[in-house]
């Protein structure tokens, strides 16, 4: 019988072997594949696109993303910047955007240029170099959702709606689980459209 089981195991690791596929890339495959096979279902969200987030949250558990830097967006919106003032995009097309370090110096390179990091950022600036930032809501491509914030703003619907109140956060953090079941009721309370094609494609 231990015979038996061994040939099997042996087997077994010479088809995952095979193909000339790496484990890490195999592994990559399956998750994507799994992805799409979940798509955005209630436990499959954007801020949860893995079996590990999704246990996480269950317990109460998150993984936010590891950023460059600590961006204290309190502190920011204390000095009464506006959300539009850094995210210059979200008003016009589809993404809010993710601003660069020349967006950072438009400001600083007049305010607190005595602050280490600001010195920092303006030598990374001068090197032609800029922020690895990480994204910290994002639709995985297998969901096939097309969110644009521009309607969005127009309708006047808060950032806090979606992203949580960011005075009160230093590093942006995944607040809001934006399932199909936040986007619809949602859409229920301003009478906006819940027809298929107005989010997915």
């Amino acid at each position: 019988m231990s015979r038996w089981l061994a040939i099997a195991v042996l087997a077994l690791s010479a088809a995952s072997c095979a193909g000339g596929t790496a484990p890490s890339e195999r592994i990559q495959a399956e998750r994507v594949q799994q992805r799409s096979r979940w798509g955005t279902s209630s436990v499959f969200t954007p801020a949860r696109t893995g079996v590990a987030d999704a246990v996480g949250t269950h317990f109460g558990i998150r993984r936010d993303p590891v950023q460059p830097f600590a961006y204290s967006h309190r502190i920011h919106l204390a000095n009464e910047l506006l959300c539009t003032d850094c995210h210059q995009g979200v008003e016009s097309g589809p993404i809010a955007g993710i601003p660069g370090i020349n967006t950072c110096m438009t400001c600083h390179a007049a305010i607190a240029t005595d602050q280490p990091l600001v010195q920092t950022m303006a030598e990374m600036q001068s090197q032609g170099r800029d922020f690895a930032w990480q994204r910290v809501y994002d639709y995985p491509r297998e969901a096939h959702v097309r969110f644009e914030h521009a309607p969005h703003v127009r309708a006047k619907v808060e950032c806090s709606t979606c992203h949580g109140d960011m005075r009160q956060q230093d590093v942006a953090q995944r607040v809001v689980d934006m399932d199909m079941a936040f986007c619809v009721n949602c859409h229920k309370q301003k009478q906006a459209s819940n027809d298929c094609l107005t989010c997915h494609y």
